[in-house]
């Protein structure tokens, strides 16, 4: 599967942007989705996924209740709106899909298989 990250761009704290990530060439519902980010000189951190259904998310205490993962499967994409935005919310942010079935949502990088280029979500104060 392929995947194109969109919607990243600068706005001020307290602003908001929603993020698409654009899935093709593979069939969409049977990949877990998530969202990760990376900051200046940061590892790699997960934000937030969804499963397979979106009948399930998992977010990261840091964006709990500002931030929303959805998917539009017939639209093949997942979504991530981001509210409340913070100086530390800046960061490249990248969409990943795994075909991992699971109790437990997938939260680490290495459990996703295939990832999108990012898009820079930049937060001034």
């Amino acid at each position: 599967v392929q995947l194109q990250a969109s919607g990243g761009g600068l706005v001020q704290a307290g602003g908001s942007l929603r993020l698409s990530c654009a899935a093709s060439g593979g069939t969409f519902s049977r990949y877990v989705m998530g969202w990760f980010r990376q900051g200046p000189g940061k590892e790699r951190e997960f934000v937030a996924a969804i499963t397979q259904s979106g009948g399930r998310r998992s977010y990261a205490d840091s964006v709990k209740d500002r931030f929303t993962i959805s998917r539009d499967v017939a639209m093949n994409t997942v979504y991530l709106q981001m509210n409340v935005l913070k100086p530390e919310d800046t960061a490249v942010y990248y969409c990943g899909a795994t075909l991992v079935r699971s109790l437990v949502i997938p939260t680490t990088p290495t459990a996703y298989d295939y990832w999108g280029h990012g898009t820079q979500v930049t937060v001034s104060s």
